[in-house]
């Protein structure tokens, strides 16, 4: 199969092109930005770029994006036209190509406002069904490139699947005062609790909604690591929430202790995985005890390609076009 990676320059485009080469498939790689995995570079804000583009292709991972980052860089025309534009071009050119099936790349980040309850509140459990609310550009963008999709599916029929990412990269935290307060490894450690998915997980979620999509027609997926905690826990996250760790988790204090690490007081979200699971047939594998199990061992918790892939950074300065 002949498979189009968009944003192949970034962690998940790159992580997806050596997959799908390993696997045997044609794989052609588009990014502005040169790289080893990258076959076309170019902007999928250009129509007629596109369309010479998916000559032959039977299949789109949509990955290229603007992310969050990027809002103290870039302006919002340059959001709209890479995530909206961009999508939209692909979309339709992969219509009049024929192109079998398409994966998008959405973000949790999409829910904004929805993710943080008023004060008092239990913590908020996210699943597909929660309404975002987008509290900036970049979540303006995705949802409206996610309505796109639909729409595309809904008048021509491609088959379109949607999965909302947690956080995978391995960059420090773009928040500063975060930054101050927790080791970079103990940040991520503790996100594998609620909001984050190892690479490798994510390349796979994809893999399989690329494999699915023609059976499922169209869905929406949120790609996280299995959280432990159920909806009984979400009042006590919100007020003690290294109590309901250790009483889930019991190991975890002494392995913290050693480390001098620290779990958040207070957890406001937890993201469900469950949907993916169920219709994917997705089985992530690195969650908050198998990272505090490799820590143990004192080995690195993040898988193999996630270390492959390795840091890329998103705070430089906007390329144009891009």
């Amino acid at each position: 199969m002949l498979v189009l990676v968009t944003g192949s320059s970034g962690h998940l485009g790159e992580a997806l092109v050596r997959v799908l080469r390993e696997q045997g498939h044609e794989v052609l790689g588009l990014d502005v930005l040169e790289s080893s995995f990258t076959t076309i570079v170019g902007s999928i804000a250009d129509r007629a770029f596109v369309r010479r583009c998916l000559k032959d292709v039977e299949a789109i991972l949509h990955t290229a994006t603007l992310h969050k980052p990027h809002v103290a860089t870039h302006t919002k025309q340059q959001f709209v036209e890479t995530n909206v534009t961009g999508t939209l071009n692909l979309l339709e050119e992969a219509v009049a190509s024929g192109v079998g099936r398409f994966v998008f790349t959405s973000t949790t980040s999409a829910f904004g406002r929805a993710l943080t309850p008023p004060p008092g509140a239990p913590a908020a459990w996210i699943t597909e069904d929660v309404a975002p609310v987008p509290r900036n550009i970049y979540g303006v963008t995705k949802i409206a490139a996610e309505n796109l999709c639909e729409l595309v599916h809904n008048e021509h029929g491609l088959p379109c699947l949607i999965l909302r990412t947690s956080r995978f990269f391995p960059e420090s935290d773009d928040r500063e005062d975060v930054r101050t307060v927790y080791d970079d490894g103990n940040l991520k450690a503790n996100e594998f609790l609620y909001r984050r998915v190892d690479l490798e997980d994510a390349t796979a979620a994809h893999l399989l909604a690329l494999e699915r999509a023609p059976e499922l027609r169209f869905g929406k997926y949120i790609i996280s690591a299995t959280t432990p905690f159920t909806r009984e826990d979400l009042g006590d996250l919100r007020t003690d929430a290294p109590g309901v760790v250790d009483r889930l988790i019991p190991g975890y204090e002494a392995e913290y202790r050693r480390r001098g690490w620290r779990m958040f007081p207070s957890i406001e979200r937890v993201y469900v995985n469950a949907k993916a699971r169920s219709d994917l047939g997705w089985n992530p594998r690195y969650d908050f005890a198998h990272a505090l199990a490799r820590l143990g061992a004192g080995e690195d918790p993040r898988s193999e390609l996630s270390r492959s892939v390795g840091s890329k950074g998103y705070h430089g300065a906007p390329t144009p076009g891009s």
